[in-house]
Parts: C-alpha cells; sequence; structure tokens
C-alpha cells in the first residue's frame, strides 16, 4: 500500500445497532476496492473484519477491525465496530480517531435503539456523519418511511441524496437527487422514471432549502427561483456536511453491491480529511497547549487507541498519527513510562492481515508491533518535545460476576490471560477481593462475560466457573457487653493460662474495625500481655461470629483479669481473648450491615414510571429527578448493593436497551431482619459442611 499524505485521508467510522449489516457493508467496500475477490458472509465467518474465533463463531462483531480501503487516490480508513452494547468500549476507542461516521440502519429492522446511540456518540464527540439504509434489495423495505422516521427524531438536517427505484419489486438501481438522474445496474445515468419524479421532487427541495442556507447570495438566488450548478450544490453540501447541518442519508444493498460504490465516492467527496479537525494536546516541557491539528510540518506525535492481543497474531499497537510523520526505525519517547522505544517497523492493518509501509503521515492509522510496555491511550513523541493527548473517555464496567479456576494449577494462567484481554478491552476487569475472599470481574454487561469465558477456554485452553458474587456485608454491635472468659489448659509440665475481662460497645465508625483500649488497675493483667489481648481482636475481627464477615466499628476494653506467674503466656491471652471477643460480640445485640450504593439512571421520560416501580422493589429510595436535554431524566436513588446484580439486564429489558446506569459505594446500613436471619444460615449450614469460602 503507497504512502498517503493527510489531505487524501478518511478516517471514517461504522456505528449503529447490532446486526443493522455494518461488517457486510465492510465487506462490499473491501471487494469493491479490490482488497478480496469474492465477498464473505458473516454466518459463514469469512468476513474480513471479524477474524477471531469468536466473531466467527456467533456471527457477530467483538472487536474494532480497521480496514484501509484505496478509492479515488485517496485512503479511507473504515474503522467496522460492533454494534452490541456490551463492546461500547471499542467503539468509544474507535471513535476517538474516526473523523466522520457512517450509521449503518438495517432496512428490514429501521430506526433502533443502536441507531439513536450511535446518534448520541457523534453528537458527543461533535463529528460530522451521514446514515447507510441496507437491504434495499428486499421486497418490503421502505426507504421513504426510514428518511421520514429520521426526519421527525432529527430535523430539517436529514437530507436523501438518492432513493431506490424498484421494478417488478425488485432493487433496480437507485436516483441521484443532486445529478437528477437514475442510475441503474449497469451504472449508466439515464433519466428519472415518471413514477418516482414525485419523491425526487420532495427530497430536491429539501436539499435545496440547505443549500439556500449556506450564504445570502444562494438565499436570494433561491428567493428568486434560480437553479444552483452541481458544483455549487456539491461544494454547499460539503460545507454543511463537514459542520454537522446536514446529514446526508444514502441506501443500497451491501450483499449486491448496489449503491455502495456511491457511498464511497461521497465518502471523498464529502467527508473531511484528518487536516479539517482540530486536535490538541499539552507540550509536557513547556506546560503549553499543542496544537497538533494533523500537520505533518510539526514534531511528530501519535496516539496509541487501541491494543491487540491475539494468541495467534501478537500484540499490536494501533496508533493515529497527530501530528509529523513516522517512519520505520523512529525512536519515540512514551511520557508514561518514562522511556524511549524503537518503533522497528509500521504496518497498516486489514482485519488481522498486516501491510508493512515506510512512513505514516499526520492523520493516518497504523499499526507497530511489539512496542514494549506501551498501552492504550498512551501518547507517542520525541523526547525533545514531550506531548500528552487527553485518553479516551472509556464506559466504566458495572456489570460483575465472580469466578474461580476450575482447577487450581491454572490460577496464575488465568491471571495472566486476562491481563491481555483488560490490556485489549479497557471496559473489562478484574479484581481480587481479599476481605471477601473471592475474585471478581468486571465488564459493561452480561454477554461481554461471558465471551472472555469463553476466550478463556478455546484460546487460553483455561477454564473458569462462575457464580453469584457474595455481597460485602460486615458485621457489628448495636449494645454494650461485659463478658469475662479464662483460658486455663493443663498437659503436664507448664500449663496455659489466661484471664480477661473485656467490655463491648459501638465505637460509632464505622470506617475502623475496632478500637482497643485498657483500663486494667493494680496489674490485674501485666502490660506485656496486653499487645496479645490485641493480637486476639485483630485475629477476631477478620471474621465475626454472626456470620463470618468483617467486623467494623466495635470499642473492646480490657478493664480486668488474671494471670499465673508460670502458665501464663502471649498465646494463652490471645486465645482468652478472641474467646472474649466471641462471647462479647453475640450479646451486644449484633447486626449485619450491608453496603448501599448511590444509583443514577439515565432514562427516556417514556420509561421513568417503571424504572421507579423497579427501584422500589429493589429497596430502593428515589431521591429525586433531574431532567437533561433530549427528553430524559437522570432518576437518582440510593440501593443496596446486592440488589442490583441483574440490574444491567432488567434495565435494557425495561428501557428497550436506552437506559445506562451508574453507581458508587456511599456507606453500609444495618440489614433487614430476613436478610440477616439468611446469610447467618446459609454460613452456619456451610460450617457444618465443612465449607469454609
Amino acid at each position: 500500500m503507497k504512502v498517503y499524505t493527510t489531505d487524501k485521508i478518511r478516517n471514517v467510522v461504522l456505528l449503529g445497532h447490532g446486526g443493522a449489516g455494518k461488517t457486510t457493508l465492510a465487506e462490499s467496500m473491501c471487494y469493491l476496492a479490490g482488497i478480496t475477490s469474492r465477498m464473505g458472509k458473516v454466518e459463514d465467518g469469512n468476513t474480513v473484519s471479524d477474524f477471531t474465533k469468536e466473531e466467527q463463531k456467533r456471527g457477530f462483531s467483538i472487536r474494532t477491525s480497521v480496514l484501509p480501503i484505496e478509492w479515488q487516490d485517496c485512503k479511507i480508513n473504515v474503522l467496522d465496530t460492533p454494534g452490541y452494547f456490551d463492546f461500547i468500549g471499542e467503539v468509544e476507542e474507535a471513535i476517538s480517531v474516526a473523523d466522520a461516521a457512517i450509521i449503518v440502519i438495517s432496512g428490514k429492522a429501521g430506526v433502533e435503539v443502536g441507531t439513536e446511540r450511535a446518534w448520541d456518540l457523534c453528537e458527543k464527540y461533535n463529528i460530522p456523519r451521514m446514515f447507510f439504509v441496507t437491504d434495499m434489495d428486499i421486497d418490503n423495505v421502505s426507504y421513504r418511511s426510514i428518511v421520514e422516521t429520521l426526519s421527525e427524531k432529527y430535523g430539517k438536517k436529514i437530507a436523501p441524496f438518492n432513493f431506490p427505484i424498484r421494478e417488478d419489486e425488485k432493487f433496480t438501481g437507485y436516483v441521484n437527487v443532486i445529478s437528477e438522474k437514475w442510475k441503474g445496474k449497469d451504472a449508466v445515468e439515464t433519466d428519472v422514471p415518471e413514477y418516482s419524479k414525485e419523491y425526487l421532487e420532495n427530497y430536491r427541495d429539501t436539499l435545496m432549502e440547505t443549500v439556500a442556507e449556506t450564504s445570502e447570495e444562494f438565499m436570494e438566488r433561491y428567493f428568486e427561483g434560480d437553479t444552483f450548478s452541481d458544483a455549487e450544490i456539491r461544494s454547499a453540501v460539503r460545507t454543511n456536511v463537514i459542520d454537522g447541518t446536514v446529514v446526508p442519508v444514502e441506501m443500497g444493498s451491501s450483499t449486491t453491491c448496489y449503491g455502495v460504490y456511491a457511498l464511497l465516492d461521497d465518502i471523498v467527496k464529502y467527508m473531511p480529511s484528518p487536516e479539517q479537525r482540530q486536535m490538541n494536546g499539552i507540550n509536557l516541557k513547556t506546560n503549553e497547549i499543542f496544537e497538533a491539528n494533523f500537520d505533518f510540518s510539526k514534531p511528530k506525535s501519535a496516539y496509541i487507541f487501541k491494543t491487540i492481543v491475539d494468541p495467534f497474531i501478537g500484540r499490536y499497537s494501533l496508533i493515529q498519527v497527530r501530528s509529523g510523520v513516522f517512519k520505520s526505525d523512529d525512536t519515540v519517547y512514551d511520557n508514561v513510562l518514562d522511556s524511549e522505544l524503537r518503533i522497528g517497523k509500521l504496518y497498516v492493518m486489514t482485519g488481522n492481515k498486516t501491510v508493512e509501509v515506510p512512513e505514516l503521515h499526520a492523520g493516518d492509522i497504523g499499526a507497530v508491533a511489539k512496542l514494549g510496555d506501551a498501552k492504550t491511550g498512551d501518547t507517542l513523541s520525541t523526547k525533545a518535545t514531550p506531548i500528552q493527548y487527553s485518553k479516551t473517555d472509556i464506559s466504566t464496567p458495572y456489570t460483575y460476576i465472580r469466578y474461580k479456576a476450575k482447577n487450581k494449577n491454572d490460577v496464575d494462567k488465568i491471571a495472566q490471560a486476562m491481563t491481555k484481554i483488560s490490556s485489549e478491552d479497557p471496559t473489562f476487569k478484574m479484581v481480587n477481593d481479599a476481605a471477601n475472599k473471592q475474585t471478581l470481574m468486571y465488564g459493561i454487561g452480561d454477554m461481554q462475560l461471558e465471551i472472555v469465558k469463553s476466550m478463556l477456554k478455546n484460546e487460553y485452553k483455561v477454564e473458569i466457573e462462575t457464580m453469584a458474587p457474595k455481597v460485602a456485608y460486615r458485621e457489628t454491635i448495636r449494645k454494650n457487653s461485659d463478658v469475662e472468659y479464662k483460658y486455663k489448659k493443663q498437659s503436664g509440665g507448664h500449663g496455659q493460662y489466661g484471664h480477661v475481662k473485656m467490655k463491648y460497645g459501638p465505637l460509632g465508625d464505622q470506617s475502623k474495625a475496632y478500637e482497643f483500649d485498657e483500663e486494667v488497675v493494680g496489674g490485674s493483667v501485666p502490660k506485656n500481655y496486653f499487645p496479645a489481648v490485641e493480637k486476639g481482636i485483630i485475629d477476631s475481627v477478620q471474621k465475626g461470629p454472626l456470620a463470618g464477615y468483617p467486623v467494623v466499628g466495635v470499642k473492646c476494653t480490657l478493664y480486668d483479669g488474671s494471670y499465673h506467674p508460670v502458665d501464663s503466656s502471649e498465646m494463652a491471652f490471645k486465645t482468652a481473648s478472641v474467646q472474649a471477643f466471641k462471647k462479647g460480640f453475640m450479646e451486644a445485640n449484633p447486626v449485619l450491615l450491608e453496603p448501599i450504593v448511590s444509583l443514577k439512571v439515565t432514562i427516556p421520560d417514556a420509561y421513568t414510571g417503571d424504572v421507579m416501580g423497579d427501584l422500589n422493589k429493589r429497596r430502593g429510595r428515589v431521591l429525586g429527578m433531574n431532567p437533561i436535554q433530549g427528553g430524559k431524566q437522570v432518576v437518582e436513588a440510593e440501593v443496596p448493593q446486592s440488589e442490583l446484580f441483574d440490574y444491567c439486564t432488567v434495565l435494557r429489558s425495561m428501557t428497550g436497551g436506552r437506559g445506562d446506569y451508574e453507581y458508587e459505594f456511599v456507606r453500609y446500613e444495618q440489614a433487614p431482619a430476613e436478610i440477616q436471619s439468611k446469610e447467618v444460615e446459609t454460613r452456619a449450614a456451610m460450617l457444618a459442611e465443612g465449607i469454609e469460602d
């Protein structure tokens, strides 16, 4: 592949609902550009972009793939992203380096929630976009109804650039709204059929109004009834598409490639090159803003937007050059590692295939193999001009599940494999919850976690078992108690003797496990045994007497006891302290505390009642609602964490996938009596069976 300058580059991300046809469209683009000699199919598992075993097995995209397509002396870097919400991190990585988006809509399914989410992402990142409606070769697909739905949702921005022609209930070609010509299978432009002129007039009027609004001169000409030339229309449309005031709608059939040729042409004509986008970083040496703006003449810098760690193809860092020109054998500086790295060879990737290139100009996307410890989000620059770009805003994972190795010998292998997976997917992470003796893995949704489990088995040859996580309960006391315990043992020779009298009461501070004090008078317990008594308390608060959970907020006071000059020892007093704690804790009205989280749920207005009703069922306390733009509400509530285990799935079901949520821990509260009794019974049953975990 030849080297392309910044003005000849288009970075375009494919967005849309899962199953809308993004990968099939990408496959069609590859076929037309000559990358493949025959089109693959998603269902056959032989597409260019879905190259992992999991993608081929499941029939949908899990990772973002980069497909560099050479078209009309330009390079279009197509980023094919997953449509399922569990893989939003992949989409966020791709959109952070895209200059424009194609939102793919299934002609069969119409405008779906994934379409709306794609639009919202484009709004968030302020990138120009166009719609592409697929499946026009299917008989009962209505392009007109999809255009009307888009117009209702997004207003006058929506401008159809073409529409289909059907003859004998078959898709035979399309009308170009700008040129007012019909193009059939043979790609020859002819006059528009009479039965399509009404639609052409409507769509063209919409487009002309948009063109007229680009300047006062055009507005005057429009009102005077003047017509615009094709060149004037295309120039005005390009300006409007780039600034987002016009969103073109195009259509076709990815399986037959109808309409895809025109789409590729229009990406080159109307979508911006990187040099038309702003990009700023920080010069770490001067602490000033570095206006990179994809200028090839400035000091070189690049951003690692994605890492691929594949057991079969190795490790690659995908980069976008944001200033200067990167060349093979360059030495670059990573400020996070505070070290210089040698690039070696530069590649462009087409799915999982690599092609070596001598250099990458500002704005281009490429890959570097074996870049040491460099990670996603790092900036590569030079030591003379060290640059830092802000990291991509990646969604926080809130869905979690407990796991353990099926084979204990695989624990280290599983940890290494999960580390590789998390470096590739920033929305996946594993947590060692030592306090509750469990390991957890976090993701955006259940499907993502299920796929990680499958990847471990099929690609890394290790297996895990998953189960519901243990809730991080705590134990404390509500009343005071006064107890004594005498540990006395005689078995020949020196015996064991330790005698303590202790008071226990609420500390009033749950951030501490305990507070130890002594009020011994007259040396009934020598000072050298005080540390042993405290060690007994330290051991006791690790696993409380009520249900085996960590203890918080207990004040322990040693006020009396006795000792034996020969038989007393630190071990004896520690044992006496442990037994006294158990007795005193259980006599002081022990209670179970459950973690409470502050929950924020963002939903369209129509679902407010359903969501609030569900939160009430989950023992939640709704604190208020805040309206935000886009006809949405943010419901704020406090909910026991134990009630949120399946919340991701339920919220998606209630809102048709339109709801989002986030939460953070706020405090512990006393659990209801039924929760406490159930936990105590469960714990007792586990101990009876000899199960410690």
